[in-house]
């Protein structure tokens, strides 16, 4: 598999695992915020990964969350995909 295989297979992984890190709401993720963990899984490709995935407060406490999740083979995380993304705390 060339370079360009592998990196599409990252990152495709890495968009999937978005949208699930995000799927929750900001109610849900706002409660366990900051919160990090990191597991193993498949790429849709079938290869060994390891997900990444952070929820941090972006500035102040209780307000807007940046979601960050990178997918990357074990022992290779330099060459990982890393995807960010801000969720705004609903106004009332």
């Amino acid at each position: 598999m060339s370079d360009a295989d592998l990196h599409a297979d990252l990152e495709e992984a890495a968009r999937e695992e978005m949208e699930r890190a995000c799927d929750l709401g900001w109610d849900k993720i706002a409660a366990v915020t900051p919160w990090g963990d990191i597991y193993e899984g498949y790429t849709p490709a079938g290869r060994d990964v390891c997900f990444e995935r952070n929820y941090l407060w972006k500035e102040e406490v209780g307000y807007d969350v940046r979601v960050e999740v990178v997918v990357f083979e074990p022992r290779d995380f330099e060459h990982g995909v890393r995807l960010v993304r801000e969720l705004s705390r609903p106004t009332p």
